[in-house]
């Protein structure tokens, strides 16, 4: 079963995991790791104003993050992929600003902050790693500032599909066939449209030939078309998403 395979044994462990630790310390990590059964779709992983006391890594499915103002209005700031690690924005206040959501049947690692302080000490290589992993999270919130400006719906959904389709990519996944996890109604909220926006979108990309959709399974047919809608080009997709 996926919960039961270890770091090293984790497919996805490039990743999570520098590449310059020796095996003695990718054990020593291991050691440290709670892997937790699957969760299902609904399950909540920490609750916004929750004490921070872990990292969470996805091994499987999917995970939204979102927050919630004093009206109860949820405004929905991320999704975490495989190999994606999430709660690094609590670090600092030691408090989630934020809820984590399964969106699908997921595997998740439960790394506790504590033992990666105390094995950074150890392991120089994983305190480097730390850093790295900061960046990316700084990088993610920089490419949502990014999308959001952009000016048509259809530059949104366009470069959000192109976003999907480099992560998916990176995980030795298929980049042009995929299943949205997410809802369209949390994909209308990420990009800050309207639903029935999104579904127009849509339809008018699958109707110009350059995706196809059945339900939450989409299909990218003309992968320049759509990097040309997003303003994209395709050498520069992976280093700009």
């Amino acid at each position: 079963m996926l919960n039961d395979v270890s770091c090293a044994q984790c497919g996805l462990s490039d990743l999570c995991i520098p590449h310059s630790l020796t095996d003695e310390e990718i054990i020593e990590l291991d050691e440290t790791v709670v892997r937790k059964k699957p969760m299902g779709r609904g399950a909540t992983l920490y609750r916004q104003g929750d004490r921070f006391s872990s990292l969470y890594a996805v091994r499987s499915g999917a995970v939204k993050v979102y927050s919630t103002d004093q009206e109860g209005n949820e405004q929905v700031l991320a999704f975490y992929l495989p190999g994606e690690i999430l709660a690094m924005d609590a670090i600092d206040s030691k408090m989630h600003a934020s809820t984590a959501k399964v969106l699908e049947t997921s595997a998740i690692c439960e790394i506790p902050y504590g033992s990666v302080e105390s094995l950074s000490r150890l392991i120089p290589n994983l305190q480097v790693h730390l850093y790295r992993l900061l960046s990316r999270e700084i990088r993610m919130d920089q490419i949502l500032q990014l999308l959001l400006a952009k000016n048509t719906a259809e530059e949104r959904m366009s470069a959000f599909l192109m976003n999907l389709s480099v992560r998916y990519s990176q995980r030795r996944l298929s980049g042009t066939s995929f299943n949205l996890p997410m809802t369209r109604i949390d994909v209308a909220n990420f990009l800050g449209l309207a639903v029935e926006t999104v579904s127009r979108v849509l339809s008018r990309m699958q109707s110009r030939g350059i995706i196809k959709v059945k339900g939450r399974e989409l299909m990218i047919v003309n992968k320049h078309a759509l990097c040309d809608m997003a303003h994209l080009k395709d050498s520069d997709e992976t280093s700009t998403y």
